[in-house]
């Protein structure tokens, strides 16, 4: 009897035992998964609230405001640079304007011209000290003068190799304003339109900067031609052939910026026989006739005086 007492008791504790075992194995797992809820719950609260502070931030600062500050300050400078391209015809006068900012305004004035490979030509002006500068530039056709509140650099006459790039610098208290010239010299071409034999045409633009274009009116059999010379300027040539025999006046265009120019011509003009009317014959013949019997007249007398002198 004590000894089954016993055994119940010692069930009983094992019992017990395992089932604290077990609620207290329950409880740690359900505090993990609590704190590890907590935790996320706690970065969602800091990651919204973040991003709340952010949208605020922007709210606050809208991209428009900025937008408008750099379109005004934009507004507010001059333009960096501008081109142009300037074509002038060769012995005439090229002027360069500087800039369209007011003379006023400007302090210092620089010109740099490129000519191909030569050192590059600087030209400068301070004008609150009248102070003129020049570096590399020894060309007098170039002079450098003010006009109707314009900065004003002046050639004349142009040659061809003044071909070249002229930049303009203009310093001034709101910035500085650049402007360049592309100098194309341009060279107008001598025209020429002569006949050839077997109805062909020859027409040539010499010596023209730059090279000319040639067409023909009616259209033929052509072969065009280029010759480059060391100047820069370019001689254009166009042969042309007519095979039909209905075609028998011929025109020559030449097409370029100094103007553009035609010429007309007759095809075997310069080859064309000459009937003369049998009346001039007549004459011709006379003429000759009359001419033989005055040189036979005069052998005559010649022969007849030395005969009666040898006697």
């Amino acid at each position: 009897m004590p000894c089954s007492w016993r055994t119940s008791d010692l069930q009983l504790l094992l019992m017990l035992t395992v089932f604290l075992v077990a609620e207290n194995i329950n409880a740690g797992e359900e505090g993990h998964v609590t704190s590890s809820t907590s935790l996320q719950q706690k970065d969602k609260n800091n990651c919204s609230s973040a991003l709340s502070v952010d949208r605020k931030q922007n709210h606050s600062h809208p991209p428009t405001e900025a937008l408008s500050v750099d379109r005004k300050q934009n507004h507010s400078q001059p333009p960096v640079e501008v081109n142009t391209s300037l074509p002038v015809l060769v012995d005439k006068k090229a002027v360069l304007s500087c800039s369209t900012v007011p003379l006023k305004n400007v302090l210092l004035t620089t010109w740099e011209i490129i000519l191909g490979d030569k050192p590059p030509c600087i030209r400068a002006h301070r004008r609150d000290k009248h102070e003129a500068t020049k570096t590399n530039c020894t060309d007098r056709r170039m002079t450098w003068f003010y006009r109707n509140e314009q900065n004003i650099l002046q050639i004349d006459p142009v040659v061809i190799t003044d071909d070249g790039y002229y930049r303009c610098q203009a310093v001034t208290p709101d910035g500085n304003f650049h402007y360049g010239y592309q100098l194309r010299v341009l060279v107008a071409p001598e025209v020429t339109l002569s006949p050839s034999k077997n109805r062909t045409a020859l027409c040539k633009a010499a010596a023209g900067k730059p090279a000319a274009q040639i067409s023909w009116t009616p259209e033929g059999d052509c072969v065009l031609e280029h010759e480059y010379w060391g100047n820069g300027t370019v001689t254009v040539q166009s042969r042309c052939h007519w095979a039909e025999s209905n075609v028998s006046i011929v025109s020559c265009s030449v097409s370029h910026e100094t103007g553009n120019r035609t010429q007309s011509i007759e095809l075997n003009q310069g080859v064309r026989t000459t009937v003369f009317p049998v009346s001039y014959l007549l004459i011709m013949l006379y003429v000759k006739s009359s001419v033989f019997l005055v040189i036979l007249v005069m052998v005559g007398i010649i022969c007849f005086q030395r005969m009666n002198g040898c006697r």
